[in-house]
């Protein structure tokens, strides 16, 4: 993280920065594959304009706020949640865009790690003359755009595990039955996380069984359209009467396929089953966040479906342990995120 000197107090910095945040929350279901960036830009005479990354090819957050505050953008203050990109996609750079409009300060939360930007779109305002400042809000965004910046360090999408079970372990009764284990609030809240990601993975035992069209339902973007579909992949070989079908059908090694997924631009793989695949993911330490929704029920037995199926640590001190990112209700339901300890 860089910190440079800057006229613009701490204080204020964080505040504006709230603000851009909870307007690149807002971008979260237009932008991506683009990272979903918020910007508020602050006018000499007082004004302010707020903005995010619209649908891939529309304008991005910076251009938002710019083409809103015309000629009043000159000298004003410019606060970004990523850095300004720097290269020509399906739009122009927007730090172009910033010094011709004459904008006379920027404060970037965090710098892009992509390799087309990487601290070259920060240089290039700092060599038009415009003071810049890193780091303001900088915890917040990492969190909100973890899909995005793990993708574009590793190469790979950032995976999701989505569980839920009673509140003693089980994901479906011993006859196959599992809808359903939560509550309504619960179910849309997963359906918001489905439209979050850009793929959704099951094995094919699941499709066999559940035979389920892993869609979005009840979800609307910021702009009154429905959300694009995920991606749909099946481990192993789907019924051709499936209604998973379009759907890509994959065997072989899971991590060769994260690298094939990022490749083609995934920046969120969420997995929703089952027991086996998710015991895949985890045993080859896969997962980056587990989503486990608990439901206030018991099962009252050993004979159902566990949450994961196979083979687990053999004493107390191989647990795998995590820790908690948040907790939240959801009507009689928790989700309770769970993060891997960094090594």
């Amino acid at each position: 993280m860089v910190n440079d000197r800057s006229p613009i107090g701490h204080e204020l910095s964080e505040t504006m920065m709230g603000r851009a945040i909870a307007r690149a929350a807002h971008s979260r279901l237009l932008a991506p594959p683009n990272p979903w960036v918020g910007a508020v830009l602050v006018c000499d005479d007082g004004t302010s304009f707020e903005g995010g990354t619209q649908r891939p090819g529309d304008r991005h957050a910076e251009r938002m706020v710019l083409d809103r505050a015309g000629s009043r953008a000159r000298g004003a203050t410019l606060y970004v949640t990523l850095e300004p990109c720097s290269h020509t996609g399906r739009t122009g750079p927007c730090v172009g865009a910033i010094i011709e409009a004459q904008v006379g300060a920027v404060v970037v939360a965090v710098l892009d790690p992509d390799h087309r930007v990487a601290g070259t779109g920060v240089s290039q305002l700092r060599d038009a003359g415009i003071e810049v400042t890193v780091g303001p809000g900088a915890q917040a965004v990492q969190q909100q755009l973890r899909p995005y910046l793990h993708h574009r360090v590793t190469g790979r999408p950032w995976v999701i595990n989505k569980i839920a079970s009673t509140i003693d372990g089980r994901t479906a009764a011993p006859d196959g039955t599992s809808q359903w284990i939560t509550g309504p609030e619960a179910r849309a809240d997963a359906h918001r996380l489905r439209a979050e990601s850009d793929a959704i993975l099951v094995g094919a035992g699941t499709v066999r069984s559940d035979n389920p069209r892993l869609t979005v339902r009840n979800v609307t973007a910021p702009d009154g359209l429905p959300p694009r579909e995920p991606r749909r992949i099946v481990l192993g070989s789907a019924p051709a009467d499936a209604r998973i079908h379009p759907c890509t059908e994959y065997r072989g090694d899971l991590g060769a396929l994260l690298d094939r997924l990022g490749s083609e631009g995934i920046l969120q793989l969420m997995l929703e089953g089952g027991a086996r695949v998710a015991h895949a993911f985890h045993s080859e330490r896969l997962i980056n966040l587990y989503v486990h929704y608990l439901a206030a029920a018991v099962m009252g037995g050993s004979d159902g479906s566990p949450v994961f199926d196979g083979i687990g640590a053999a004493t107390i001190s191989d647990l795998w342990r995590g820790q908690v990112a948040s907790i939240a209700q959801l009507g009689d339901t928790l989700r309770v995120d769970i993060l891997p300890i960094p090594d």
